[in-house]
């Protein structure tokens, strides 16, 4: 065993990297392969048995034996359970859930790391400064990374305020031309009029309060899928509105990344004869031509949205956040510090 951490410790020092390269592809493309995760989910595998081998093996204390066991039963058996409900109830992406089960198997219990054998000395010799009684790692990191997380609305909403937009989404959404909506990762948003105070039934204020509308990954597809660019759909709505402008061949739709969306080009020429005219901007075409699969767009959704997006200079979108990018930075304030959170409840009191 080497002085500064154990075999397993150090070789956890991998994710740090790993985890930097996904928040920048995260950031830049929106789209993380899934043959990513079985690396970083067969080491985490390996290191849990090589682990608990030397735990079960070594010279650690039936107590600490049972802790080990015990943080290691809350990491798996309850944090990943909890990601997948996560991912059932719409709150995670594939990638974010994915990468939360690999935080916790990899990190059941905390690491340390000693820079006495370094150099350094005193109360800042062994790293993470702060652990929590618990002794979860991965419950660290995953409180660290909701702080951190946290700090996005706030920036987005001074962000917003700066420059002269005041509105109930300031936190959530940002203003942009809509003529920029297919070069921008987000979700296009709508309000409903009127005063929340005048909604009288459950159903009213739900409507009132879902603003989310077309995923711009969407619509990337749709303008892929018809050969178009929103510059053409913009100058000349009521032509393309018509189904009977729909292409006899379209196009493959593609994933809707903007790395690989080719929405530039110009508008293809080809008409059909016998279109349904009950199918506004042919959407209920394109969904079915697609199998549906357009990350959770209705036709109704992608009608809205065109229509908003001819109609209007300005939109609101929600940018979101990468999970992912939150999760890197919570893993490096995890590494060195420790919990933030179990620090402000510290200060509190409350811990």
């Amino acid at each position: 065993m080497f002085d500064f951490a154990t075999i397993p410790d150090l070789l956890r020092l991998v994710v740090l990297p790993a985890f930097g390269y996904l928040a920048w592809r995260d950031i830049k493309t929106r789209r993380i392969p899934h043959r990513t995760w079985y690396p970083l989910g067969a080491l985490a595998l390996v290191l849990l048995v090589w682990e608990g081998y030397m735990v079960i093996t070594g010279d650690a204390t039936a107590l600490d034996q049972r802790l080990f066991l015990t943080r290691v039963s809350i990491s798996v058996l309850v944090l990943v359970p909890l990601a997948y409900g996560f991912w059932l109830l719409g709150g995670f992406g594939g990638a974010d859930t994915k990468a939360f089960m690999v935080i916790a198997l990899l990190f059941p219990t905390y690491p340390e790391y000693h820079l006495w054998a370094v150099g350094i000395d005193g109360e800042f010799a062994t790293l993470p400064l702060v652990a929590t009684d618990v002794g979860v790692f991965s419950m660290t990191i995953l409180a660290n990374t909701v702080l951190l997380g946290a700090l996005y609305p706030v920036a987005l909403a001074g962000k917003n305020a700066v420059t002269g937009y005041v509105s109930p989404a300031m936190f959530v959404a940002t203003p942009i031309e809509a003529t920029d909506a297919t070069r921008r990762y987000g979700v296009l948003l709508e309000f409903a009029e009127g005063r929340l105070r005048d909604a009288r039934s459950l159903s009213a204020v739900r409507s009132h309060l879902s603003w989310r509308r077309l995923d711009l990954d969407a619509l990337r597809m749709y303008l892929q899928w018809r050969g178009l660019d929103l510059a053409s759909v913009r100058a000349d709505p009521d032509r393309y509105r018509d189904p009977d402008s729909l292409p006899d061949e379209p196009n493959p739709p593609g994933t809707g990344s903007i790395a690989n969306s080719d929405v530039g080009g110009t508008a293809s020429a080809v008409e059909t004869d016998g279109g349904t005219t009950d199918d506004p901007w042919g959407a209920e075409a394109f969904l079915d031509d697609i199998d549906g699969n357009a990350y959770g767009t209705t036709p109704e959704m992608l009608r809205d949205g065109l229509e908003t997006l001819t109609e209007e200079d300005v939109v609101w979108i929600s940018p979101g956040i990468p999970f992912i990018v939150p999760m890197f930075f919570g893993l490096v304030v995890s590494f060195v510090y420790g919990d933030l959170l179990f620090t402000l409840l510290g200060f509190l009191g409350v811990a």
